[in-house]
C-alpha cells in the first residue's frame, strides 16, 4: 500500500485513473484512444465544455468571467498577467510569501513598475504578513494564496479595491472562495485539479485590453478567450482528466465538502506535531497551511531515521523541499484521511519505538 503526501503531480483519484486509463484505449464509442482524437472533433468539444461548466459550477463563477485551459503553467502566467495587466509606466503592487511569488515578481519586473507591499522573506516565509497597505493607484495586486514550499496559506485575503490577481495553484478546489473578489485567478492543474500540463485562468473580461502593448497571440488573454483556449492544439488529456475530476469533487459534495474534510486531515496532523515531542511545524499557527504540513524533528540527526521508517510503510513524499529540510505533508483534495492516519500512527510509532531504546 502507497500513501502518497507528494507535492506535485499529486494524487488523484483511484476512479479517475481508471477512467482516464480506458479512455486511452478507447474514448466513447470512437474506436480511437483520448490521446488521438482531434481537438477539433465534437467529442473533445464536448469535453472542454463540460469542463467550463463544471469550473464555473464548484467555484461559483459569476458572469463576466471567461474561463481558460492553457499551457506553460502557473510560471507562464507569472508573465503572462502583467503582459496583459501591466503598461510600462505603471506599478502592479506584490505580496512576497514564498518562492512562486518572488519568481512572479520578477518576471513582472520585466513589463512595468513593481511595488513589494509586504514580504515574510526575512523569516523565511514562516509567515503570512498582516498590517499593509495596498496603494490605491497600482494597477493590480497580486498575490499566491498557498506556499507549498514554506507551507503558509492565505486564510482572509485583503479587502481592496484595487484589483486583485491570484496564483491559486496549490488550493484551488479545496476551500470556498469568492471569485468576484478576483479580477484574475490562475492554477496550475496538478495539486487539485487534474495532472500537470494544463493551467486553469479564470479572468474578469473587463480587465483586458486596457494597454497598448503589442501581445504574442499565444499569450493574449482575449485570442486565447475568443479561440475558446484552442488557438493552438489544447493539452486534451490533461483537460480530459481534469474534467473527471472535477466529476469525482462534485459527486463528494462539492467545494464545501471538501474544504470540511481538508480541515479534518490538517487539524489532526497538526495536533500530532504540537504533541509529540520529536516534531516541531516551521510556521506561525495562524497561516499554517492545510494542503502543505512542514515540520521539522527537534533533534536534526533523526530526520533520516525517520523518513526511512516512513518509506518503508509505504508513506512516500515527506521530504521537505531543499530550501527548507525536513519534511513536508502535501495533503491534496484525493489524500484520503486515512492515509494521514497512517503517518500519524508512523511518528507516534516511531516515538514509542526511541522511548523503549532510551529506556533499555
Amino acid at each position: 500500500m502507497i500513501y502518497n503526501f507528494g507535492p506535485g503531480p499529486c494524487i488523484l483519484p483511484n476512479e479517475v485513473f481508471k477512467q482516464a486509463s480506458q479512455a486511452v484505449i478507447e474514448f466513447n464509442p470512437t474506436g480511437l484512444s483520448i490521446l488521438e482524437i482531434s481537438h477539433r472533433s465534437v467529442e473533445f468539444e464536448a469535453v472542454i465544455n463540460e469542463t467550463v461548466i463544471l469550473v464555473k459550477e464548484l467555484l461559483n463563477v459569476p458572469e463576466g468571467y471567461s474561463v481558460l485551459f492553457l499551457q506553460g503553467g502557473a510560471s507562464m502566467q507569472f508573465a503572462m498577467a502583467p503582459m496583459n495587466l501591466l503598461a510600462e509606466d505603471k506599478t502592479a503592487a506584490y505580496f512576497d510569501t514564498g518562492v512562486w511569488s518572488s519568481k512572479a515578481i520578477q518576471e513582472a519586473k520585466i513589463f512595468g513598475h513593481v511595488n513589494i507591499v509586504a514580504s515574510s522573506k526575512d523569516k523565511n516565509y514562516t509567515f503570512i504578513p498582516k498590517d499593509f497597505t495596498i496603494p490605491e493607484d497600482s494597477v493590480y495586486f497580486h498575490c499566491t494564496s498557498n506556499n507549498t514550499i514554506y507551507g503558509t496559506e492565505i486564510m482572509e485575503f485583503p479587502k481592496t479595491s484595487v484589483p486583485v490577481v491570484c496564483d491559486m495553484s496549490s488550493d484551488i478546489f479545496s476551500r470556498k472562495i469568492n471569485v468576484a473578489d478576483f479580477a484574475l485567478i490562475y492554477a496550475g492543474a496538478q495539486k487539485n485539479m487534474g495532472p500537470a500540463g494544463v493551467t486553469l485562468v479564470i479572468v474578469k473580461d473587463e480587465i483586458l485590453g486596457k494597454i497598448d502593448r503589442k501581445i504574442p497571440s499565444m499569450l493574449d488573454y482575449k485570442v486565447q478567450i475568443d479561440g475558446g483556449s484552442m488557438y493552438n492544439t489544447p493539452p486534451v488529456f490533461a483537460i480530459y482528466v481534469s474534467m473527471l475530476n472535477l466529476i469525482w469533487l462534485k459527486s463528494k459534495g462539492g467545494v464545501e465538502e471538501i474544504e470540511r474534510e481538508n480541515k479534518a486531515k490538517a487539524e489532526a496532523l497538526y495536533r500530532e506535531i504540537d504533541r509529540n515531542p520529536l516534531f516541531k511545524g516551521t510556521c506561525e499557527i495562524e497561516d499554517r497551511s492545510r494542503m502543505n504540513v512542514c515540520f521539522v524533528m527537534e533533534n536534526p540527526e533523526m530526520e533520516k531515521p525517520f523518513l526511512k521508517y516512513t518509506e518503508d510503510l509505504g508513506i512516500i513524499g515527506l521530504k521537505g523541499h531543499r530550501s527548507v529540510g525536513g519534511f513536508r505533508a502535501s495533503m491534496y483534495n484525493a489524500l484520503p484521511i486515512t492515509s494521514v492516519h497512517v503517518l500519524i500512527d508512523a511518528m507516534q510509532d516511531f516515538e514509542l519505538g526511541l522511548q523503549k531504546n532510551r529506556d533499555k
